[in-house]
C-alpha cells in the first residue's frame, strides 16, 4: 500500500512529531509505504527529508488567498494521478477541508486522522465536516468520542500514536547540559516541554511555583518557542508573570529546542498542568520513556497515559494542589525515582512504534478497497 500523509508543514507539535516517527520507521511495515505532502517548508519537511522519506511540496496554501488554494489543489491532483496511492491521510481540519474533495475526485480513499477534539464553534471544523472521509483514525478514546456523530456513517478506530524512545546523543553529559543552562547538579529540575498555548497550563505552573518560593531546591525549564503571533504574545505574558512572582532567576524560558531527549534526561519532573484537555499527549509519553514522573491534569487524553504508578493526575487550574504535589516530589527523591522507573514500560506498552505502525497497517489493509472514481464522485 502507498499511503500519502497530507499536512500543512509550517508548525511543529505533536502531529509533526508523529509524522517524523512514521517517516523514520517507514521500513517497519513492508506492505505500507508512507509518503508526505506538505504545503510549507519547515522543520518537519527537513526531518522527513533527512529520514529518506518521499516529501512532496504542494506550495503555500492560505485560506485568505483563494488562488493559493487553487494551485495547491492542482499540485495534489497531479500527484495523485501519478502516484497510484491507495490512501491519502489528512491530519487536520485544515488539510481535510482543503484537500478532501481532490482526494475524492481522484478515486483515492481518504483517511481522516483525528488529532484534536471536535469544537463545533470553530469555522474550520464546520468546513471540514461537509465532506465525510472513507475512514477515520483517532489518536485517543477521548478524541474519538468528541467526533462521534460528526460523520454519522464513518466509525473511528483508535490507534495510539507511535512514539520513539529517543535516547540522548552519544557523549551526553547531564552535568554539562545543566551547567550550560545555569542549573546546579543538585537542583530538582521541573520541565514543561510543549507548545506556547495558554491551554497547556504554563500560567498555572508559574502560579504554583510562586507558592514554592520558600523552597530553594527547585529550578524550572519551560521549553517551547513561539511559532505564531498569538504564541509570542502569550510568551511575553509568561515572562511578565515570572517577573511579577519574583521567579525570573529560577524559571528558564529555553525557547525552541531540538534536543528534547537531552533536556528530559537532565530533568527530574515533567509537569504540564493543562487547563484544556489534551487530545493525547505525546510529550507525556516522551517524558515517561525518559524515566520522569509526569504531573498533569486528570482529564482528556492524559488519563489514557498517566496513572498513579508513573505520575500524578490533578484537577485542572488548581495552583494550590499543583504546588502541594510538586513540593512532595521535590522533597522525596525515592518517590520520584519509583514513579520514573515505571515510565518506560508504560510508554512502550502504549506507543511502541513497531506495535502501532503494525496496527495501522492492519487497519488499512483490512479496509474495503477504494470505490471507483465514478462511484465516489456520485456519493
Amino acid at each position: 500500500m502507498r499511503v500519502l500523509h497530507i499536512n500543512n508543514g509550517n508548525l511543529y507539535g505533536g502531529i509533526e512529531t508523529m509524522l517524523a516517527t512514521l517517516g523514520r520507521h517507514g521500513n517497519l511495515s513492508e506492505s505500507m509505504t508512507p509518503e508526505f505532502a506538505l504545503c510549507f517548508n519547515g522543520r518537519i519537511s527537513e526531518e522527513l527529508a533527512a529520514s529518506g522519506a518521499a516529501v512532496h511540496q504542494l506550495g503555500s496554501a492560505r485560506v485568505r488567498y483563494p488562488v493559493s488554494l487553487y494551485h495547491a489543489r492542482h499540485r495534489l491532483r497531479e500527484l495523485l494521478k501519478q502516484g497510484r496511492f491507495d490512501f491519502a491521510v489528512c491530519h487536520s481540519s485544515w488539510s481535510h477541508a482543503i484537500f478532501a474533495p481532490v482526494v475524492r475526485e481522484a478515486g483515492v480513499a481518504e483517511v481522516r486522522w483525528l488529532h484534536d477534539p471536535f469544537d463545533r464553534r470553530h469555522w474550520l471544523n464546520r468546513w471540514a465536516s461537509r465532506v465525510a472521509p472513507d475512514l477515520m483514525v483517532a489518536n485517543s478514546q477521548f478524541t474519538a468520542k468528541t467526533w462521534s456523530g460528526v460523520y454519522p456513517n464513518v466509525g473511528a478506530k483508535v490507534v495510539l500514536p507511535p512514539v520513539e524512545c529517543t535516547r540522548p546523543a552519544s557523549g551526553f553529559d547531564r552535568r554539562v547540559l545543566r551547567q550550560q543552562l545555569g542549573t546546579s547538579e543538585d537542583a530538582v529540575v521541573i520541565i514543561q516541554l510543549s507548545r506556547m498555548e495558554e491551554w497547556k497550563g504554563q500560567t498555572v505552573l508559574l502560579r504554583a511555583l510562586s507558592l514554592l518560593r520558600d523552597d530553594p531546591r527547585w529550578v524550572c525549564w519551560v521549553v517551547g518557542g513561539a511559532q505564531r503571533p498569538s504564541e509570542q504574545r502569550y510568551l511575553s505574558i509568561l515572562e511578565g508573570l515570572a517577573e511579577h512572582f519574583e521567579l525570573a532567576n529560577r524559571v528558564r524560558f529555553l525557547g525552541h529546542r531540538r534536543d528534547s531527549p537531552e533536556l528530559l534526561a537532565a530533568a527530574d519532573i515533567h509537569c504540564q498542568p493543562n487547563v484544556g484537555p489534551e487530545p493525547f499527549g505525546i510529550t507525556f509519553v516522551e517524558a515517561l520513556f525518559s524515566g520522569l514522573p509526569v504531573v498533569t491534569s486528570g482529564f482528556g487524553g492524559a488519563v489514557e497515559i498517566v496513572n498513579d504508578e508513573c505520575g500524578i493526575l490533578l484537577p485542572p487550574n488548581d495552583p494550590e494542589r499543583l504546588a502541594s504535589a510538586l513540593r512532595s516530589l521535590i522533597g522525596d527523591r525515592r518517590r520520584r525515582e519509583a514513579l520514573g522507573a515505571a515510565g518506560p514500560m508504560r510508554a512502550a506498552t502504549l506507543c511502541d512504534p513497531v506495535t502501532r505502525i503494525k496496527e495501522l497497517n492492519q487497519f488499512l489493509a483490512a479496509a474495503v478497497r477504494p470505490r471507483s472514481r465514478s462511484a465516489i464522485a456520485g456519493r
